[in-house]
């Protein structure tokens, strides 16, 4: 077997194992980090909501206090603000979804289910805790998902939430007076939830992999190659020279030129030791051409 073949068959075998180490690893971190970043992007668009929540109890319903003794006006509602908002987002991204979670809602469908009551049981048990993530399982599969509570900080909220007589009355005449009263400053009655499959952090860490590792092998590649031409150049063109000399000089040819033996690396010394020892059998053969044929 050949040299160069030697060479690449050990030097393939390297590259597969470091390949395999290195796709091990960069697969764990680029899932660690697709799952970051879609945490990252559903935490953007939970403070995008709570701005909202804010914004809606602060400046519009003043402004809608009056139109509100004769027609209740959901958008007054910051539940309501932040949810049409959010599905307003939802247009380019509708991987995305986004629920207020209520135990005691005013609105039905803002009712938490049994995971989501367990959400805020987590944040109600542990008051200083302020972000909950996980990862669940639904009919369509795994869905990772980011939440953080609702939590009474402002009067305005109790004037829809506290008393039913203190309530509008188009909202009472509207949702009845059984659900969504009785909050409390700075209770935690719900929970902010946004949920995204796994299948997108997934598809995306695939995607990244993939091109990772399409890079990797191309960089490996040209690397053969460039060593191969190293090798051939540094090491077997010297060695096929040496060994064509050897060659001749077996057969009485001393009329190629010696080797250069300019530096200090195992070649250079291999081609000084094949110089000396071909002058020396040069002058071995001139000594025995000296002597002659002998008459006895």
């Amino acid at each position: 077997m050949r040299i160069a073949t030697k060479f690449n068959l050990i030097l393939i075998r390297i590259i597969f194992l470091a390949m395999t180490g290195s796709g091990f690893v960069s697969y764990h971190m680029l899932q660690d980090n697709a799952r970051r970043e879609v945490i990252q992007h559903a935490g953007m668009m939970l403070e995008a909501a709570q701005a909202i929540r804010g914004y809606t109890v602060g400046e519009i319903r003043p402004l809608l206090r009056e139109q509100m003794q004769y027609k209740f006006l959901p958008q007054s509602v910051p539940a309501y603000a932040a949810t049409q908002s959010f599905n307003k987002l939802r247009v380019n991204h509708p991987e995305y979804s986004y629920k207020e979670a209520t135990i005691n809602p005013t609105n039905p469908r803002n009712r938490a289910v049994d995971w989501e009551n367990d959400i805020i049981r987590v944040f109600r048990d542990n008051p200083n805790r302020d972000e909950v993530i996980g990862i669940r399982n639904t009919p369509t599969g795994l869905s990772l998902y980011l939440s953080r509570p609702i939590r009474i900080k402002k009067k305005g909220c109790l004037t829809c939430h506290g008393h039913v007589s203190t309530a509008p009355q188009t909202m009472v005449s509207l949702y009845g007076n059984v659900n969504g009263f009785g909050w409390k400053m700075d209770e935690v009655v719900g929970a902010q939830i946004v949920s995204v499959p796994m299948s997108v952090p997934n598809e995306s860490a695939n995607t990244a992999f993939l091109k990772f590792m399409g890079m990797l092998l191309v960089i490996f590649i040209i690397m053969i190659v460039l060593l191969n031409i190293m090798l051939s150049r540094i090491i077997i063109r010297p060695i096929i020279r040496m060994a064509s000399q050897a060659n001749d000089v077996s057969m009485g040819n001393m009329t190629s030129a010696e080797f250069e033996e300019n530096g200090k690396d195992e070649l250079s010394t291999l081609a000084a030791s094949f110089n000396r020892m071909r002058r020396s059998l040069q002058k071995a053969m001139r000594m025995l051409e000296d002597r002659g044929p002998r008459v006895h």
